[in-house]
């Protein structure tokens, strides 16, 4: 981190100890779902009542239980038969990741087209993430998914911080450089903030890094390395890329364009977008 982006990082946590710039936050509904769900005595019944306290999302909720992904042989219509149907642990991450849809609407006109573009590569990046992680042992397909959601959200704080300072920036490519260098160690402040665990924090902070190397078998920052530089939302000039031998990918294959993995991709694009 270079000076600048070291100096404004510092203005970012002084301006959130002061109130002055409060991080994104998760519904309520999420957060007690969420909660519910962490809790060893909680029970199918507890967790469709609490869906069924928000009508837009537990629409929401049943049009993607019964929508290709999910799909049983017939469809379901109650909140109680398809959260026991599609298991606690997959409820909670869905009911997040469609929770955090939210979190990109911007307040203003001026940052709404950032704020759409940033949540737009999140779903592109999630869904091929959430294909990566169908085809890995160890890896949880709605874990992925969520993972590539957040892997950029510390954007948000930088750009709502640069509006209300007005500050300079020369071109386009300097603000490129600026939210890459940025959004992970602000992403972690969010996710910290959210108590979200800790292998969703090594996501936001060392998605970019290429070079990063793990024991052990492949994780969710190696799904969604892969997943930027097949999808197209990164680059890297530095040649072998340790995250695809993780997944026994060949680089030279973009798994992305083959034909048995695209209908997938986009089936989840389009119910993260819809």
């Amino acid at each position: 981190m270079d000076n600048r982006a070291q100096e404004f990082y510092e203005q970012i946590r002084e301006a959130i100890s002061r109130d002055q710039l409060v991080l994104p936050t998760l519904p309520e509904v999420a957060l007690r779902i969420r909660d519910s769900i962490e809790q060893d005595d909680c029970a199918v019944h507890d967790i469709a009542a609490l869906l069924a306290q928000d009508g837009a999302l537990s629409a929401n909720f049943i049009r993607i239980a019964n929508s290709p992904l999910y799909r049983g042989v017939e469809e379901i219509v109650d909140l109680q038969t398809v959260v026991g149907r599609m298991g606690l642990t997959v409820v909670r991450d869905l009911v997040i990741s469609m929770a955090l849809k939210q979190i990109f609407t911007a307040t203003s006109p001026a940052l709404d087209k950032q704020f759409r573009s940033t949540w737009s590569t999140g779903v592109g990046v999630a869904a091929i993430s959430r294909m990566l992680a169908v085809n890995t042992k160890g890896l949880s397909p709605e874990q992925a998914m969520l993972a590539g959601l957040v892997h950029n959200i510390g954007v948000l704080p930088v750009l709502v911080m640069l509006e209300k300072q007005d500050e300079a920036i020369e071109n386009d490519a300097e603000l490129d450089q600026l939210l890459l260098v940025l959004q992970g160690p602000v992403g972690k402040l969010i996710l910290d903030e959210w108590n979200f665990p800790a292998h969703l924090s090594d996501v936001v902070t060392e998605c970019y890094n290429f070079t990063r190397q793990h024991s052990g078998p492949a994780d969710y920052v190696d799904a969604v390395q892969v997943s930027l530089l097949q999808g197209g939302y990164a680059s890297n000039a530095n040649g072998n890329v340790p995250a695809f031998q993780k997944l026994n990918l060949d680089p030279e294959i973009n798994v992305v364009e083959l034909d048995e993995n695209q209908a997938v991709i986009e089936e989840t694009r389009q119910q993260l977008m819809h």
